[in-house]
């Protein structure tokens, strides 16, 4: 065979992906995949709608980090050709709860290095009276409250590589120390710097500002300068929401939601919102929002929008998705979000699941995730909990249909001047279905197989998590066509706990899930 022919067969091997030992570069360095929150791995060049479906369990390591409240390991991390002291390395990195990290290497799930973390426990702001009834959680990390776990709860941000080769790991523990890590051995790069106290969601990383909403408040930090301390901004009524943390537009403004509280624009309380932030001088300040005009309505039956945006450009012009518990789904202009009232979204649909108007076990929950398809199609793609709406028509509607939860896809359009966000395919029915990634005409999402329920007729409420724990299933990872919702692949039962608050990751044809019981799941093609 001649030389010519030998070169375009291994060209057109390492293009179309012939056997899975190609070499790829793709990377997954955000919880989100990037600051836009889009889930998209656009580099993914392994993994088909064709050959999804042999997926197998490749490895599985169970790390040892201890659950904390109904909490576990945040989504995995990767990065490619990181420079060892043996050579080039894939590297997958996940913190756990417990104040833990872990690096392993991508191919075999060997150990590269752990770090963990202690420091003095914060008095609570508030000291329950000691005779009240353990509705509120225990003090055992089992028992912990799950809305206040305690330790390492934000997900890690890898960044670029400096001008000496080393790739850093920005990470923050349950005392709110940022610690600054070099990947390839866990060594400090720069001293631990005071950041943010709280339970706190996914970093985001823009040049040499980092972010990290917390639930009181939304931090900033910039990596040049980080003993000048930058105040933040503090919801003065709702906690800050969104477990992939900020989304951040073409101007830097970050995007996040708000809980439960109050509206009044004159009081600066802007619950049950869509608020952006951003970085001016010393101070992280209000830069404009969106409040619904039945916040009132959404208060009082806890139906806050709780769900990370995601951004992203149609036609040339920038767009916010956002949902939440209520189960709307939104678009926005990040100009002018409510419009001059604050109030007028360009798009609200109708209720798409959340039909029980439950605040526990249905709604959206989580992250919205987009992708833009090849004839330039926008994808806008919504995990939920309970059942679709019955009232609301997906065209495509696959099976069985959707009782415990699901996913729900729409494309963005134009109609009559206006952009909509028209529904396309409601996915299988999926044990609380979860954020999404999509990968090469491929859409991954998971039902955590979590036990939501937080109150009950016969026991009222409790925050005691491992009344939840008991009771929960296991989680599921399925592939979808990301067009027409149609299911390629399910994991089964082949991973045995639940998780809860979580995610899934993707890079060079391996997909990352874990469970509670502190093991990090590794899903792809063997090599032939």
């Amino acid at each position: 065979m001649n030389r010519f022919v030998c070169l375009m067969m291994a060209l057109s091997c390492g293009i179309s992906s012939c056997g899975v030992a190609m070499a790829q570069n793709a990377e997954w360095l955000t919880d989100g995949k990037d600051n836009q929150r889009s889930a998209w791995q656009k580099d993914e060049h392994i993994l088909t709608t064709s050959n999804v479906k042999n997926m197998t369990l490749l490895w599985k390591v169970k790390t040892g980090n201890e659950g904390r409240a109904l909490h576990g390991l945040m989504p995995a991390l990767i990065a490619s050709k990181v420079t060892t002291e043996n050579g080039p390395k894939e590297i997958v990195l996940v913190s756990g709860i417990s104040d833990n990290l872990y690096a392993m290497d991508a191919s075999d799930g060997t150990l590269l290095w752990k770090k963990h973390y202690e420091y003095p426990i914060p008095k609570p702001d508030f000291e329950l009276p000691p005779d009240l009834p353990q509705v509120f959680g225990g003090k055992t990390p089992a028992t912990l409250n799950f809305l206040d776990p305690g330790g390492s709860s934000d997900t890690p941000v890898i960044g670029e590589a400096q001008q000496d080769g080393k790739r850093p790991v920005y990470f923050a523990d349950g005392g709110g120390t940022l610690h600054i890590l070099n990947l390839a051995d866990g060594s400090d790069l720069k001293p631990p710097v005071a950041f943010a106290k709280g339970k706190a969601w996914a970093m985001t990383l823009d040049g040499n500002v980092l972010w990290m909403p917390t639930t009181k408040s939304v931090n900033a930090v910039r990596l040049d300068d980080t003993q000048h301390e930058i105040k933040p901004w503090i919801s003065e009524s709702g906690g800050i929401w969104g477990r992939r943390g900020v989304a951040l537009d073409s101007h830097g403004v970050a995007w996040a939601t708000t809980g439960d509280g109050t509206y009044d624009a004159a009081k600066k309380e802007y619950a049950n919102s869509i608020v952006g932030s951003e970085l001016k001088g010393s101070e992280v300040q209000m830069k404009d929002y969106y409040a619904p005009t039945n916040w009132e309505w959404l208060l009082k039956r806890d139906l806050d929008p709780n769900n990370t945006p995601t951004i992203f450009m149609y036609k040339g012009k920038e767009i916010i998705a956002a949902s939440g518990k209520e189960c709307r789904m939104m678009l926005l202009d990040p100009s002018a979000p409510g419009g001059a009232d604050h109030q007028t979204p360009m798009f609200r649909s109708d209720l798409f699941c959340n039909e029980e108007v439950d605040f526990q076990d249905h709604g959206s929950w989580g992250a919205l995730s987009s992708w833009e398809d090849t004839d330039g199609t926008r994808w806008v793609l919504a995990p939920f909990w309970g059942a679709a709406h019955s009232k609301f028509h997906f065209p495509i509607t696959n099976t069985p249909k959707t009782d415990k939860g699901g996913l729900a896809a729409f494309k963005v359009v134009e109609k009559d001047g206006k952009l909509v966000a028209d529904p396309v395919w409601v996915s299988r029915d999926m044990d609380h279905g979860e954020p999404a990634i999509i990968a090469n005409g491929i859409v991954f999402s998971y039902g955590s197989g979590d036990f939501t329920q937080q109150a009950s007729p016969d026991k009222g409420l409790n925050f005691d998590s491992s009344i939840r724990a008991r009771q929960a299933n296991h989680v599921t990872l399925y592939a979808f066509d990301a067009r027409t919702g149609k299911e390629l692949y399910s994991s089964g039962d082949q991973i045995t706990t639940f998780n809860h608050f979580s995610g899934i990751s993707i890079a060079n044809g391996r997909v990352y899930i874990s469970a509670y019981d502190g093991t990090l799941y590794c899903f792809g093609l063997k090599e032939k």
